[in-house]
């Protein structure tokens, strides 16, 4: 059994006029939500065996945050450049490449990546998941190649836990 949490980052800021996309911060609303929903995983689940995350910003603070509150070396944070891609063919082709030693992973991303990729692999449809949003997904499988659609058993968004 493999086990998949998306994270989508938490909400960024559009105050700085003249920044790249990729460098955007995140707001103080975004990181007090980044430590509500990760001190919420961290009393509901097993620590995962690998935290990924897009190398955009809003998507590393969020995952760092994350790191802090679940016990995560920073220093085994992977980052992937391909994360930044609004497409889910990157998120699937980081899950299919996780190494089959890891049971569990949990991924930071994009908005249309995230919701394309849990609608498919997941058994239920979510309409959008919000900034900081967590889906966990079940797969019966060995390997993470392997996957197919899988049973979502955990769908989170900060708005439920305020």
């Amino acid at each position: 059994m493999k086990t998949l949490y998306i994270v989508r980052h938490a909400k960024s800021s559009w105050a700085y006029s003249g920044i790249e996309d990729i460098d955007r911060p995140l707001k103080k609303r975004g990181i007090k939500d980044a430590h509500l929903m990760s001190k919420f995983l961290a009393k509901t689940i097993d620590k995962p065996d690998v935290f990924i995350s897009s190398s955009a910003n809003r998507a590393l603070h969020t995952a760092v945050i994350f790191c802090e509150n679940l016990g995560y070396p920073h220093a085994n944070l992977q980052i992937k450049r391909q994360l930044y891609s609004f497409s889910d063919g990157y998120l699937v082709k980081t899950v299919n490449a996780l190494d089959d030693g890891f049971n569990s992973a949990i991924i930071f991303s994009h908005d249309h990546g995230i919701n394309t990729f849990v609608n498919e692999f997941g058994n239920t449809p979510i309409a959008h998941v919000t900034t900081c949003g967590i889906i966990g997904i079940q797969f019966k499988e060995k390997h993470w190649k392997n996957i197919r659609r899988g049973k979502t058993f955990m769908i989170e968004f900060p708005k439920n836990h305020k």
